[in-house]
């Protein structure tokens, strides 16, 4: 999960080196059949009652289409993968729509284009049944970090999510590289030198690249907040 400073939006002002890390355990409902990366920079807008006039910006990975026909946004949100309507924590935390990178327009229902795109690859593909069988796998384009610990983040690992891969059940499992698995580079979707890292014990949470990269410089707010995700997950 990543924040940016961005200008002020609909008169409400966006923070500087906002780094609020809340859990989320829901997994996507009902069925994802189909997904779409977003290469446009579009952004997902959420608040929550601590900041009621702040809007945090979160990097969309993809729209996914559903088994009900419904398109929606999916974000990384730290231990799972969710869709924008599912964007809710103890602070009462809410989504509030979409953006145009580098905008200030704010819209709420998924751009018709994705919507038909989507669509039309299910018609033209199939629906596949809900199985493990992988129906496909994007490359990750927002920098997304798969964080591992053994000990209770006394000590952690970052690796880079390469790819997402579906599953006809519609689940989305970011792939990370084993080193000791890999015989060509560069490592590209589909190598199999990747693997689940929400199938791995020491799993532990998503952050796009901005705030992992803060993990890498060591900054204190940082890794007090990581601190603070420890205690909550040990309680």
């Amino acid at each position: 999960m990543g924040f940016q400073q961005r200008p002020a939006i609909a008169g409400k002002a966006l923070p500087h080196n906002v780094v609020p890390l809340i859990p989320r355990h829901q997994a996507a409902k009902p069925r994802i059949v189909r997904v779409s990366p977003e290469n446009d920079g579009l952004e997902l807008l959420y608040a929550n009652d601590r900041h009621p006039d702040t809007l945090f910006s979160v990097k969309i990975l993809c729209w996914a289409l559903l088994d009900n026909d419904d398109v929606v946004a999916m974000v990384p949100w730290l231990n799972a993968v969710v869709p924008s309507s599912a964007l809710e924590d103890p602070l009462n935390g809410r989504w509030e729509g979409y953006r145009l990178p580098h905008s200030s327009y704010l819209f709420t229902e998924a751009p018709q284009y994705k919507a038909d795109e989507l669509r039309a690859a299910v018609q033209f593909f199939g629906k596949a049944s809900a199985s493990e069988e992988v129906v496909q796998e994007v490359p990750d384009a927002i920098g997304t970090h798969a964080v591992f610990s053994s000990d209770g983040f006394h000590s952690i690992s970052l690796l880079e999510v390469v790819s997402w891969r579906l599953t006809g059940d519609g689940r989305l499992l970011a792939m990370v590289i084993e080193e000791g698995e890999v015989t060509s580079t560069p490592v590209l979707p589909g190598d199999p030198c990747l693997h689940a890292a929400q199938e791995q014990p020491t799993f532990r949470y998503f952050f796009q690249h901005q705030v992992a990269n803060r993990i890498k410089e060591r900054d204190p707010e940082t890794l007090a907040a990581i601190s603070v995700l420890a205690a909550e997950q040990d309680q």
